[in-house]
């Protein structure tokens, strides 16, 4: 295998481990008030939203120009990237059950499924596209694009973290019970780099698109998930400013670390 490809997934690993960190937080928090789970998740959306252009669509349409040696195809490549993740993610909405702490239920008649399967399957469809895009951003060969989205990522996955497992404790799972469902929730992260990461290394042509793929799919999470549940009533102020900090944060990262 390509080092490419096992530096994407360690990578995407070394991100996931935001999520254990965060995880462990539900030994000592049994509870979160409402406005502090939006502005937690309100600040990861906005690492995830700065990610999407500075680690992904601009180095996407870079490479692209590259390649075509003209300005517009080289944008409506990565456009066409970014459409069909957000596609994907929505088919996947769409015909996977589902069950969202807030929104409840999504997708076809889960019967078959208890409410915790649910709920582990709607983090991981938002966890996926997460690991993808870092395990694409190093496996197109420059570290040096690949280390911030790592960083801001792995930063935004302990918030995650610790509000699924306040959530479950909150539910009435016990600790241990919370921990390693949120843990497990985000160790799909390296498999979702694994997956970007082989793909970039078996076809480097289709990094332009592979990168807007990324983007989309994180776009999709961001806007259909994070923001409908943290900008809703009295809060909406306190996660608007949470989400232009995490913006903030994620677009200095890139910028230093590049």
């Amino acid at each position: 295998m390509d080092n490419l490809v096992l530096v994407g997934f360690l990578g995407s690993l070394g991100a996931a481990m935001g999520t254990v960190l965060g995880a462990a937080g539900g030994f000592f928090v049994r509870g979160l008030e409402t406005r502090t789970n939006n502005i937690l998740l309100a600040f990861a959306a906005g690492v995830m939203l700065a990610a999407t252009f500075f680690s992904l669509l601009e180095p996407g349409i870079e490479r692209a120009i590259e390649q075509f040696d003209a300005t517009m195809p080289a944008v409506l490549v990565v456009i066409a990237g970014l459409l069909l993740g957000a596609g994907v993610l929505g088919l996947a909405h769409r015909f996977t059950p589902h069950e969202h702490f807030f929104r409840g239920r999504e997708g076809p008649d889960p019967a078959r499924l208890s409410r915790i399967w649910l709920f582990v399957i709607a983090i991981a469809l938002h966890n996926v596209p997460e690991g993808m895009a870092v395990g694409v951003g190093f496996a197109g060969g420059d570290v040096t694009r690949g280390m911030p989205l790592a960083i801001g990522i792995g930063l935004q996955n302990i918030p995650e973290g610790l509000a699924v497992a306040v959530a479950l404790r909150s539910v009435g799972y016990g600790a241990w019970t919370a921990f390693w469902i949120a843990v497990a929730t985000g160790m799909v992260q390296p498999l979702g780099g694994l997956f970007g990461a082989t793909a970039v290394w078996v076809a480097q042509p289709l990094l332009p698109v592979t990168l807007g793929f990324a983007a989309g799919a994180m776009l999709f999470v961001i806007s259909r998930e994070i923001i409908p549940d943290t900008h809703r009533g009295e809060y909406a102020a306190s996660a608007t400013t949470a989400l232009m900090l995490g913006f903030a944060l994620m677009m200095f990262l890139d910028v230093t670390l590049d």
